[in-house]
Formats: structure tokens, C-alpha cells, sequence
């Protein structure tokens, strides 16, 4: 079999440059093909005048995963399209790389000859303004410069020229170890609509100044164009794919924000390091035509205007292509009280919409793949809501891949790679959960050197009392005060549960000289720590501490009450539990009193392990039910309209309430289709809803009291076994009832 070539046009500039590519294949009889394809930095495909699909997946330079599509194609020609983007700058998704495109066609094995051509799309205009520093260029473009339906089979290349074959500066390419993104079509209807006016500045001075200062009331001025604005209900990741009819050089602009400003979309993304531009400008050739981006951007509401005499301007077809790796979830939640209902949701729905190719911080500021966001709340969720946990796998092997030269795994990867102490520890306990989740052990064999170099890279950085600071970033949560001292107890209690962890995986593996090394260095950290704790008044320790000092055993236990209860008082001091607590307006306003909802990650299940579940379920009703006011229908970041309107860390409520108000928590470590069974009510009348197996479909759960006790039963579509805290073990075949259930702390 062939190698797979490398195709580009070596005159055309390495930064911001767009290039067509055509492959023609015939074929003399029907046959099933596989495409295999891959480009740098940004692609779209068609087939025969239809859009396929965009990409790449994210990859490390080194590792490179192609996608593919199977298709039966009939006898005759075919053609493939393909515009490419080459970025020539680094961004969160991908390293800066020499720019090139690559597809195969198979047919049972073998490669069939494709004949391909290309032209520099020379009507974009290159390098005018990044989206913003973490992502790539806002797109500015004279369609009449541009050859008009040019993925269309019928399309004259003759004279386009042949592409030149290039070094792609990539490893050895390997098969998408996940499915594809999905491509889901949202039809748009205006919300508003009406005509605009120009009132600054010229053409490319600002673009977004511009966009945003336009009048959209003409008043007494004639007006120059119209609008449009649409709500696409909550933000998205995706693509608006406009066919307009209007005359030659009118001016089709769009932009995108996750909320409206002075009831405007806003073209600027908040805490982007540096100057943003969300939209994209094009000229129109004239006549009815197709307006569709090529990159993906991030927002809940787009505007967009057109610059021409507004009865010369007619919309034909208005839609949304979003990008996201989930469709519909497995999972269900359903209880008595339906805010609860609704912030189980809307978890599901901003994990959705962070969920891409890699699992993401946010679909409009970054998308970057960082492992706090992989190893932590997203996870958790995605079980709660899903079969295919794959993102995670492909997540976690991405950050070994990219790990510092001393071992230290990527907080943050491919692109823009980061390295944060926390996120590195983080990374072995998720390893450890993806087994529980999936009874995947090829991972742990997979990633034990990377495990063990991981944990070298702490001890370079060691002293009796654990890891200084000189490692890495140590990221305990946006607004964290870090405690005096030689070492930040926060971080360290997390590479505590590392440490923990790496005996466990060893002996997962079978590896008892091992084990006993980091039950050694775990021994002496755990000593060190719990000296710390010895004698420290709570306002001491503080939230975070107390919070991973309890769930780690490092708080005695004739303490833990006095620490819960430390824990419920800092809750309801903290905004939004209290109005006129401190607020976190920006990441640089650290504060003691504040409460995140990443942190609740942490904080509320200690709270619900100890019988606190009713001060919990208030905490969700309070402070996430804040968070949907005003119309907003994803998780802010933190608790605070000034940062991002989509961020999947935000919704631990959605696997708390799956995971202790449907009683069952999935440890395939123990053995295929094993749960623990912990059900924690709280004073909750009944509950109901689905947990998705790795099959794609679920277990059916319900519970209701009825004269103080509560009556479960739980139907599977396969035999499963269930664990009882009391140790008891039931083997369920079909179906489990249990009236007048044992649940420990009932009320």
C-alpha cells in the first residue's frame, strides 16, 4: 500500500491562506469506499457538490489521527472539494504546522487513483484579525474573487494546477480513535429584524467597532442595509450557512456573542488576552448565493447585517450547522421538583456544547482542551448523559503525548500547551475513573510510563513536606488564596490522591515493586500533610483545604463535623447564597470568601457523603437557579455574568444528582456491567430517569416514598450486579425491587 501524499501550493503564503482542492476519481462499477483525510489548520469536505464534514480532530504534531467516512458510491465520476485553511499561527486546537492536505480513497484495501487540482482562493484577504490570540483568523473575503461553485461536480479545473507534494512535518498517521463530529442543522428564524445605517469609521479600521456601533434604528438618516438577529437558544459551536439574494458588492457580515449587550450581539470574546473579532466579513458577486463560513465559531446569539439598498436585499434560506460530538443524551433525570429537573439539563447542555472533537473549555473564547476539563467535572457528566466516553480516552492519551520534557503531563494540549501541577495529578485519578467508568484497562497499561514519569517529574520539585511551587502552575480554583508556607497545601493534596492512586494502578497492573515505591512516597506525603492540618483554626485551612482535606482523610474524624460545618457557613457567606458576598469579576480577584462551581465539584459531595443532601439540593435551587436568570441557558464559568456563558466545569450538579438521587454509580473495575448502589434522598419525594450504559442504551430508574420509606426498583436490558454499602452483593437479572429501603441518614 502507498504512503499517503502530502498536497500544497508552495507559492501561496503560510499565514491565513486559503487554498480549493478538486479530486476527480471514476469508477467503473458500484463500489463501497473509505475516505481517509486529513489538513492543516482548518477544512471542510464535499462530495459530489454535498457538504461532508469539517476538521481535523486536534492532534500533536507527532501523533496525527486521519478521519474517515465509508460511503457507496455509484459507477461514474466522482468529485471531491476540499477548501483548506493554513492558520500559520499556533492556536489552543493545533501547534503551528506546515500547511497541507491529504485523501485517500480505498476500496477493499486498496487505494484508487485520484487526480487532483488546486488554486490559491486568493478573494480572502489574509491576516486581517485573529478571532483572538487562543484561535484563528476571523474570515474577510470579496467572493467575486472566488470561483463560483466550485465544489460542484460540473466546475471547470482545467485550469487549476496540480498540487505540489510537501513534508508535513507529522508523525505516521493513525485512524480517529473516536467517532465524528456531528454536523447538526438548526433551521434560524429572525428574533428582530429591521434596517441599519453606518456611523464609524472605515471598512477595516475596526471591524467589530464597526459592526457594533451601527445604528440599527435608521431614525431620520436613509437607510444602507438591514439586519438580522437570531437566538439559537443557548450557545453553540458551529457555522451560519446563509443563502441571500443581493446585489454585486453588497456587504454580508456576521457575528456572534453568547449574550446580547444592550441588546446587541457583541463581536468582542471577554478575557481573550488580547484583541477579538467573533465574525466574518464577505462582498457579495451578486445575485442568490450560499454565505457558510469555514471555521466554526462559538456563541447563543448572531447578527447579522447586510450592506446594500434594503429592497434589493431578500433572504432565502437561513440556517445553523452546530458542531458538537453528542447528539441527544441516554441519560434522564425526572424528580419531584422540577428546577432540579431543569439544572440537570442544562448540565447535559453545556457539556454538549463543549463537547467537539476533544472535550473544551468553552465554544467561543478558546476551545482549548484542557485536562481540568477532561479529568474532572466532564467526565462525570458525560456518564450521567452518554455511552460514548471515547473524547476522554483520546483526551487523556493527548495529554501523556504532550508532556514536559521532565514528564510532567499537559494541563493544556495540543495546541498552546500549558502545564499545571493540579491538572497533572488530576490526570492519574482520572485514569483510574475512566477504568471505573468503562473497565477500559488497556489505558492503564497503555499510560503507566506515563504515569511514572509524570510522577518524576513531582519528585524533581520534592522536600519533606511535598511539591514546591516550581513545578508548575498550581490551579486550585479561579479566586484561590494560597495558604503560607513553603508548599500550597492545595495543590498538594491533590498530588496526595495521585500518589494514592498510582498504588492502585499498580496493582491494577501487577506491579508490586512499584506499588511499594509510591506507597512510600505517598506514606510521607500523607504524614506531612496531616501535621499541616494539626491545630489550624478553619478560617486557616479555608474552603479549598478543608474541602480536599476531608474528602482525602486528612480531617480527623472527631472533626468532621465542625469541618462540614465550616463548609455550609463559607457556602452561604459566598455570592450567590449571599447577595452581598465578594464576587469574582475577573481572574486576578482572589478572595477567601469565595464559592465556585467548579469547586463544588469537590465541595458539595463531601457535604452529601456526611447526610447533608437537603442543604445541597437548596445550594443548586439557590445558586445554579441564579445562574438561569435572566434567560441564560448554559453555565457561566463562575458565579459572575462577566466571564464566559459556557463552561461545562459549572455543572456538577448534573452527575451529583444521577449519581445520589438514582442511587447507582458505575465500577467496571470490579467487573463487567458492577454499580455501587448509594442513594441519598435528602427529603425529595421521588425520583426517576435514565443511566446510559456503554451498549447506548440505559438502566430505568424510579423511587418514591410512601409512609416514610422509600420503595426503588430499577429495570436493565442486561444482567447487572449491584454493591450495597452494607457489603451485600445482588446479581440483577431484569429487574430489582426493594420496598422499605435501608438508606443511610433517611429523613
Amino acid at each position: 500500500m502507498l504512503s499517503p501524499r502530502f498536497f500544497w501550493l508552495k507559492e501561496v503564503p503560510a499565514t491565513d491562506s486559503h487554498v480549493a482542492f478538486r479530486g476527480s476519481l471514476e469508477l467503473s462499477f458500484p463500489a463501497d469506499v473509505e475516505l481517509r483525510f486529513l489538513g492543516a489548520s482548518w477544512f471542510a469536505l464535499w462530495l459530489d457538490g454535498q457538504y461532508l464534514t469539517e476538521g481535523p480532530a486536534r492532534f500533536p504534531r507527532e501523533f496525527p489521527q486521519y478521519q474517515a467516512r465509508r460511503l457507496r458510491l455509484s459507477a461514474g465520476k466522482h468529485v471531491l472539494a476540499a477548501q483548506v485553511q493554513s492558520f500559520g499561527v499556533s492556536t489552543r486546537l493545533i501547534e503551528d504546522i506546515p500547511a497541507f492536505w491529504t485523501c485517500r480513497v480505498m476500496i477493499a484495501g486498496a487505494e484508487a487513483p485520484v487526480r487532483w487540482k488546486a488554486v490559491h482562493l486568493a478573494g480572502y484577504v489574509s491576516g486581517l484579525r485573529r478571532i483572538n490570540p487562543q484561535l484563528g483568523w476571523a474570515e474577510w473575503a470579496d467572493t467575486r474573487d472566488l470561483p463560483a461553485r466550485w465544489q460542484q461536480p460540473a466546475f471547470d479545473d482545467s485550469k487549476w494546477a496540480e498540487p505540489a507534494l510537501v513534508d508535513a512535518g507529522i508523525g505516521p498517521m493513525q485512524p480517529l480513535a473516536m467517532s465524528e463530529v456531528q454536523s447538526i442543522v438548526h433551521p434560524l428564524h429572525p428574533a428582530a429584524d429591521g434596517q441599519l445605517v453606518e456611523v464609524y469609521g472605515y471598512e477595516r479600521d475596526d471591524p467589530p467597532a464597526r459592526f457594533f456601533l451601527r445604528r440599527l434604528t435608521p431614525g431620520d438618516l436613509p437607510a444602507q442595509g438591514v439586519w438580522r438577529r437570531y437566538d439559537l437558544e443557548r450557545v453553540r459551536l458551529g457555522r451560519t450557512r446563509l443563502v441571500i439574494d443581493a446585489p454585486a458588492g453588497a456587504v454580508v457580515e456576521c457575528a456572534y456573542s453568547e449574550a446580547l449587550e444592550s441588546g446587541r450581539v457583541n463581536p468582542w470574546i471577554t478575557l481573550s488576552l488580547g484583541t477579538s473579532c467573533n465574525m466574518d466579513h464577505y462582498v457579495a458577486r451578486g445575485g442568490e448565493q450560499e454565505f457558510f463560513a469555514l471555521s466554526p465559531k462559538g456563541g447563543r446569539f448572531v447578527e447579522v447585517h447586510v450592506l446594500a439598498p434594503p429592497s434589493q436585499v431578500r433572504f432565502v434560506r437561513e440556517e445553523f450547522l452546530e458542531r458538537t460530538y453528542h447528539g441527544a443524551p441516554e441519560g434522564a433525570f425526572h424528580s419531584s421538583d422540577t428546577l432540579l429537573d431543569r439544572i440537570w439539563l442544562t448540565g447535559i447542555e453545556t457539556y454538549r456544547a463543549c463537547s467537539e472533537d476533544a472535550v473544551i473549555d468553552n465554544p467561543t473564547r478558546e476551545r482549548g482542551q484542557w485536562a481540568g476539563d477532561v479529568a474532572t467535572v466532564g467526565m462525570e457528566i458525560a456518564a450521567a448523559g452518554f455511552a460514548d466516553l471515547r473524547l476522554f480516552r483520546r483526551g487523556l492519551v493527548q495529554c501523556a503525548q504532550c508532556a514536559r520534557e521532565d514528564g510532567l503531563i499537559a494541563g493544556l494540549c495540543p495546541g498552546g500547551r500549558a502545564y499545571l501541577t493540579t491538572y497533572a495529578a488530576q490526570w492519574v485519578t482520572a485514569c483510574l475513573r475512566y477504568r471505573q467508568l468503562t473497565g477500559d484497562g488497556t489505558l492503564l497499561r497503555e499510560l503507566l510510563p506515563a504515569a511514572e514519569r509524570n510522577i518524576g517529574a513531582f519528585e524533581r520539585w520534592w522536600t519533606p513536606d511535598g511539591a514546591r511551587d516550581e513545578a508548575g502552575w498550581g490551579f486550585v480554583d479561579w479566586g484561590y488564596v494560597r495558604n503560607q508556607g513553603p508548599v500550597d497545601v492545595g495543590v498538594n493534596l491533590h498530588v496526595a490522591a495521585a500518589l494514592r492512586e498510582m498504588v492502585r494502578w499498580c496493582e491494577a497492573m501487577g506491579e508490586p515493586g512499584k506499588r511499594d515505591r509510591y506507597a512510600s512516597l505517598s506514606g510521607g506525603l500523607n504524614r506531612s500533610l496531616a501535621h499541616w492540618f494539626e491545630g489550624k483554626n478553619w478560617e486557616t485551612i479555608g474552603l479549598h483545604r478543608a474541602v480536599l482535606g476531608l474528602q482525602y482523610g486528612f480531617i480527623p474524624v472527631d472533626r468532621e463535623r465542625a469541618a462540614t460545618g465550616f463548609i455550609k457557613r463559607h457556602i452561604l457567606r459566598s455570592f450567590p447564597l449571599a447577595a452581598d458576598g465578594p464576587r469574582l469579576s475577573d481572574p486576578q480577584a482572589a478572595n477567601p470568601q469565595l464559592f465556585t462551581p467548579y469547586f463544588a465539584h469537590y465541595a458539595l459531595p463531601v457535604l452529601i457523603e456526611r447526610g447533608e443532601m437537603d442543604f445541597v439540593l437548596d445550594v443548586y435551587r439557590k445558586a445554579w437557579g441564579w445562574a438561569l436568570e435572566d434567560g441564560r441557558s448554559t453555565w457561566l464559568e463562575v458565579f459572575d455574568t462577566r466571564w464566559s456563558h459556557c463552561h461545562a466545569w459549572a455543572g456538577c450538579p448534573t452527575w451529583q444528582l444521577t449519581r445520589y438521587l438514582l442511587g447507582l454509580n458505575r465500577r467496571f473495575d470490579l467487573g463487567e456491567e458492577h454499580y455501587a448502589f448509594k442513594l441519598r434522598p435528602g427529603s425529595l419525594e421521588r425520583a426517576q430517569g435514565l443511566l446510559p450504559t456503554l451498549a447506548g442504551d440505559a438502566i430505568r430508574i424510579e423511587w418514591a416514598r410512601r409512609g416514610g420509606a422509600i420503595y426503588y426498583s430499577l429495570e436493565t436490558p442486561r444482567p447487572i450486579t449491584l454493591h450495597f454499602e452494607s457489603g451485600e452483593t445482588v446479581r440483577v437479572e431484569r429487574r430489582f425491587e426493594r420496598g422499605n429501603l435501608d438508606v443511610p441518614g433517611l429523613r
